[in-house]
């Protein structure tokens, strides 16, 4: 087999077919699979928005610490406002609408570059916290790969962009299944949480050992010593 002829199957095998720009608009999600891709946002945040919170507000004090409920429920307001957001762009585009669309019918050219420039940010900004929180939650489980976890990052980020560069319905199928996987744990989680909670037996809090996490998270920075190091 030449270069020449390599290339397109390599590029064919790892990306799929190309697709016809008059077949594109038979790239539609289902609504299984557009949970998976739109709601990925919101759900990220809440598998490491408790970690940062906290991670600012316990150098505060203990003080600050109680500030973590009102801030909760303001972004809990924020989601509500993105969701009626959502739709109503949804029933006044129904043939497709995005930031930059939307903003530049109702405001004019230039919001509307403003709101796509502020989308690209947003992607960026996602991406590099999602995958840095990520990695920080395994080397919290698996302490032996903190050494890896600059290459573990780089996987990652290969790998979403595998998946986006499918095209929109295999990267719905791809993702699908690690969101409802975390949908389904945190819902066991607060079962779980409510269940000890009902009874009162929880687990008693000790002191985390150190894992090289990130810097500024909890576990690299806020350490509790333990009742015994304090009584000595």
């Amino acid at each position: 087999m030449s270069e020449e002829s390599a290339v397109p199957t390599l590029k064919r095998f790892l990306l799929g077919k190309p697709i016809p720009s008059h077949l594109a608009h038979h790239e539609r999600l289902s609504r299984v699979t557009g949970l998976a891709v739109l709601s990925s946002d919101a759900l990220s945040s809440v598998a490491y928005a408790t970690d940062a919170m906290l991670a600012v507000l316990v150098p505060a004090g203990l003080g600050a610490v109680g500030a973590t409920r009102p801030l909760a429920f303001l972004i809990a307001a924020l989601l509500v406002i993105v969701t009626f957001s959502y739709r109503q762009t949804i029933h006044a585009y129904p043939q497709g609408g995005g930031a930059y669309i939307v903003a530049k019918d109702n405001l004019g050219v230039v919001p509307g570059l403003i709101a796509a420039t502020a989308l690209l940010i947003d992607y960026v900004l996602t991406v590099s916290v999602s995958v840095a929180a990520g990695v920080a939650a395994v080397v919290s489980a698996a302490p032996g790969v903190s050494d890896y976890r600059v290459a573990l990052a780089v996987i990652f980020i290969a790998i979403v962009a595998w998946g986006n560069l499918r095209g929109v319905r295999d990267s719905g199928r791809i993702f699908a299944i690690p969101t409802y996987v975390f949908i389904v744990g945190v819902g066991v989680l607060l079962v779980v949480a409510a269940g000890r909670a009902a009874i009162g037996h929880f687990p008693v809090a000790s002191a985390a050992p150190q894992t090289g996490g990130w810097p500024g998270s909890v576990s690299s920075c806020c350490s509790m010593p333990s009742p015994t190091a304090v009584r000595r």
